[in-house]
């Protein structure tokens, strides 16, 4: 099984053992269905509703029906299986951390992903950023990202 994160739960909601989990995820659209899988404390369960409330997810899980039947606690990470969700075109913005940018001018390695408040993302590079904006091409086989020709980068 290949983990990764889907966010963290964070508390309950109501009394019915509705569950609050606050995710970023990209491609929350494919896992939040009745009937999938999340995994918490390293346990599977599965999803029975699923429902949208502010910036959470609210989420009650097959055979928890009560507050009081919610066997982890609060602030623990939940995952996926990645295999199960993800297909070979999907990509999460951890998994460019390493390729190398590139285009006749710059080649650089990306270190990290940065988060800015309007939702813009940029390549973390050793001595800058760069914007999404500017990714032309990213082939996963090479580990590259070829990114636009403009002054000044």
């Amino acid at each position: 099984m290949n983990k990764i994160i889907l966010g963290k739960y964070v508390n309950t909601h109501g009394i019915k053992g509705e569950i609050r989990i606050k995710s970023n995820f990209k491609y929350k659209d494919k896992v939040f269905k009745i009937g999938n899988s999340i995994i918490i404390d390293n346990k599977e369960y599965i999803i029975n509703s699923y429902r949208k409330h502010k910036d959470y997810d609210m989420v009650t899980l097959k055979d928890i029906d009560d507050i009081n039947k919610i066997p982890f606690i609060k602030n623990v990470l939940v995952y996926i299986d990645r295999d199960k969700y993800l297909k070979d075109n999907d990509y999460l913005d951890s998994d460019l951390i390493g390729f190398m940018v590139y285009n006749s001018v710059i080649r650089k390695e990306v270190l990290d992903i940065a988060y800015l408040n309007n939702n813009k993302k940029l390549l973390k590079v050793i001595d800058g950023y760069i914007p999404f904006e500017l990714i032309e091409k990213i082939d996963f086989n090479k580990k590259t990202i070829k990114v636009m020709e403009v002054v000044g980068l």
